[in-house]
This record gives structure tokens, sequence and C-alpha cells, in this order.
């Protein structure tokens, strides 16, 4: 053969295994008990099933910005259980862009949230209208050194903040619960603020709540909201001093949720008030870079969000950059989207299950990503990465995490939920544009097709159900068939 043929054979052999490896995809899977096996599989010019979901591959329903987790004083407990060998390499999957999970960001409570070991705010002393006597020491030995610790590992982490409860001063029961409870010390009698002033009449059961607080629970005088918008901003300012980047604020954690543990209910004008006349204002004069979200929603009645973005004191001011969802809140984004379109959409908090730890809680935040996903949330932050044994809180909740420790053997298990969430975020970095979905929480075989910002198909898949099931996509020209085991999940990623 020719020198000249030789090369022709070359360069036509080079161009029949790039056409080869362009429909190849690499494919991972995990069942209960078998996790991220790694097979080939390859798209064909036919399909035997209908597309559950087409694309043509130019669509955008959503361009991703990145994956989060809550730093809670519990999770920094749990990792000093662990050897620092352990400790750095369970970071360094986390967090690192290099890592399983590649978080970008960070969520943090301003004082005790339901994941500290107790009670506690930056504001201890009553009527500090001045914020005097402001202190950040707990900060400092619980919050402030894991999220050092996991900066290590990615410089780049960013960091958003809520309170769960303000300090307990400036409420209205004095205290930092909404009600009293075993786990707490709230003098009961003071229950019945909840649904003061509010009407019995007016429940409605397939809302959550079905009953709504009666009134705010922090107190609705200028002195005191002023304090706490101070009180923002002084947060901001201190984790600023110690590294810390924080870039975006949201007014309070679930105010639908009526706690034994840090909570505070508020009504939609007293909400309107603090952040249009408040929080806002305080935050463009001191930290104009930092966004305003207003959240987080735990709720789905869609009047108590359409009731704080259209109050009167909100009329002629575009204060908020997007909203945040979790919980039931996840149920009304297509409505409060279809009113509000300019807004952006984030998901603020994963659902935490009951301590089990098991397959089915993995199932189920496989469904819970995809809906919020699938609704256009440009981010997703998931909640406690890392908790001890049954991963109990201070209020007697058990809640499942990614790391579960055995305190007594000084060990860590990557569990279960830990690979439904690597089935997305390993591959669906920042900058993956959402083409196509199909499913939501409950649909037994839900199904997404992004593109990554290298312009490679990224595709996750799960089957929830007892039986195989077929599953069929088009791509482009192209279709990706398979079949998927029973309660499994599929990541599939477009070869070089």
């Amino acid at each position: 053969m020719t020198r000249t043929a030789k090369k022709l054979v070359a360069a036509a052999f080079a161009m029949l295994s790039a056409a080869v490896s362009a429909q190849t995809f690499t494919r991972y899977t995990s069942a209960d008990g078998d996790f991220w096996k790694e097979s080939r599989i390859s798209v064909t010019e036919k399909a035997e099933g209908q597309p559950l979901v087409s694309v043509n591959g130019d669509e955008s329903v959503m361009i991703f910005r990145g994956w989060g987790t809550c730093f809670n004083e519990l999770g920094w407990d749990a990792l000093q259980v662990l050897p620092e060998e352990k400790r750095e390499e369970l970071l360094e999957r986390a967090f690192s862009p290099d890592g399983d999970l590649k978080y970008t960001h960070g969520r943090f409570s301003l004082g005790a949230n339901d994941y500290a070991r107790g009670w506690y705010s930056a504001s201890m002393v009553a009527g500090d209208f001045e914020l005097r006597y402001f202190d950040m020491t707990r900060d400092l030995t619980t919050l402030i050194p894991y999220m050092h610790a996991a900066q290590r590992h990615n410089p780049d982490l960013w960091f958003w903040c809520s309170p769960w409860s303000p300090p307990a001063w400036m409420k209205i029961n004095q205290d930092y619960p909404v009600l009293s409870s075993r786990y707490n010390r709230m003098d009961r009698r003071l229950d019945y603020l909840l649904h003061r002033n509010s009407d019995p009449k007016a429940r409605r059961h397939d809302r959550f709540p079905d009953w709504l607080a009666g009134e705010d629970f922090f107190i609705q005088d200028p002195r005191y909201l002023k304090a706490y918008a101070d009180y923002f901003c002084r947060y901001i300012e201190e984790y600023g001093k110690n590294g810390i980047p924080v870039k975006r604020v949201m007014y309070q954690n679930e105010a639908y949720s009526y706690t034994p543990y840090p909570g505070c209910p508020w009504t939609p004008h007293g909400a309107a008030v603090f952040n249009a006349e408040y929080l806002a204002p305080a935050l463009k004069a001191k930290f104009p870079d930092v966004e305003l979200f207003l959240g987080t929603f735990n709720t789905n009645r869609f009047e108590e969000v359409d009731g704080i973005l259209s109050d009167k004191v909100m009329m002629g001011k575009d204060i908020f950059a997007g909203l945040g969802f979790q919980w039931e809140g996840s149920q009304i984004i297509p409505e409060v989207r279809n009113k509000y379109p300019h807004f952006r959409f984030v998901q603020t908090e994963s659902e935490c299950g009951s301590g089990t730890f098991d397959w089915l809680a993995a199932e189920h935040t496989f469904g819970v990503i995809n809906d919020y996903l699938g609704k256009g949330c440009e981010e997703y932050t998931f909640w406690n990465v890392i908790l001890c044994d049954h991963g109990e809180s201070a209020w007697g909740w058990r809640q499942n995490a990614l790391i579960r420790v055995d305190s007594r053997a000084k060990t860590a298990t990557l569990t279960p939920e830990y690979y439904a969430v690597m089935h997305y975020s390993h591959f669906v970095t920042a900058g993956s544009r959402l083409l196509g979905a199909f499913g939501g929480r409950t649909e037994e075989t839900p199904a997404m097709v992004f593109k990554n910002p290298a312009g490679k198909y990224v595709v996750v898949a799960g089957n929830r159900s007892n039986t195989e099931r077929r599953l069929t996509l088009k791509l482009g020209g192209k279709y990706l068939e398979t079949t998927l085991a029973p309660h499994s999940m599929q990541t599939f990623v477009e070869g070089d």
C-alpha cells in the first residue's frame, strides 16, 4: 500500500472512530446497594418506543447555575468525629470542582436553625437597637470554620443566608420557637398568639398550612424593623471580614412553618413592609452588590406569595432579584411564574426525610430534584450534607443526610441519597442548559435532558416502579433507547 493510500485509510479510520464516539454515551447506574456502575450505550437511527422527551439540542428551558448545601452546626460536629484524613476526603468529594457533588454555594442561618446545637442569636441583649452587643462568637467557633474547611477545596464558594428566627427580644412571644413543646421552654400559655386575629372559618385543608398565622410574630415597630435590617447587614459585614462572601439574603426561612424549633411567622403585609421599607434600603446603602431574594416559601398558598408582591408598599419598587421555594412551595411555582415571569426562581432547601438513610429516601430526592429543575429553578440547595447516627436534631426530629457518621466507630458511609444527588450534580454543572424534562416528584420514570457547557448531552433518568421500564429519548436526529431496571437511577453522558 502506498504512503498516500495509508494516509487515506488512517484518515477514514479516524473519521469513523470520531463518528462512533459521538454516538456513544457513558452510562452510570445505581440501584439499592449497587451504586455508580459504569457501562456504554450507543444511540440509534430509529426507535421502537415513543420518545418520553424529544429535543433538538438548541432549546433552553433554563440555564442551571449551581448546586449548594446548608452549613449547620450539627454537620460540623459530625465532621469533627472523623479522623482528619477522612474528613478532608469527604469535603473534597462534596465541594471540589473535581469531586463527586461539585457544590458551588452554601447557605447558612442568621442565628439558630433546627440543626443548631441549641438556641442562640447574635443579639442577646433585649432593647439593643443599636446592636452595640452584636456577638459572633458562636459563628466563629462552628459555622465559619466549617465554611473555611469547604473553601480549602473550592475557593470560589459563595454564600447566601436567611434567619430561622429573629433575636427573641424582637418577637411578640419573646422566644425563638413559635409553639411550645417538650423540646423548648416557651410558655404554653402563649400558644394562642399564633392564631390570634385569624379566622378559623377560612381554614383550607388542601393548602399548607391549613390555618394561617393571625399576625406577624416580628414586632411591627419601626425601631425593631430598622434594627433587624441592620442585623442582616452586620452579619454580611462580619462574615465578609472572615473571608465568607455573602452574595444573597432572604428575609425568613419558612414563614409558614409554626415550629417548636426556631421560627417566625409573617403576614404578607408585614413581610412586604420589612423587605421594601427596611431590608432593601439597608442593603442598597451598605451592600449594593448583595442580592435580595424573596423567600423561602414553603407554602402552596399562592395568595400568600402574591400578597407580598402585590402589596401597596411594593408599588413602583423593583427590589427582588428572584424568589426562593422549598417543600410545599414547589406546587405553586408555575402559577407564580405565570404572573411574575421576570423573576429568577431557585430551590432553597431539599426535603430532609426522617432519619431512614435508605433507598426510598434517595428515590424521593431524585424525584424532587427533577420537579424543581423541571419547573425552571436555576439553583438547588441541599440541607444537611453530613450527620451523625440517626440524624436527630436538638428538637427531636430525625432527618437524613448524604453522608452518615457512626459516632462510636468514627466511620462515615455514603448514603443512597448521596448517589441520587451525584446522578445529577456530577455532570449537570453550572452553565448547563435544560433542554427538556418529563416527570416530577411522583412520576415513576422521571427524565431530564441537558447540554453541558462543553455542548455534550447529559441525560438523567430513573425508574421508581417494581418492573422494568423502556426509556426512549430523541436527541436531535438520534435516539437514546434502553431498558431501566426496577428502582434504578441512570445518568447518560455523551462521549467526546
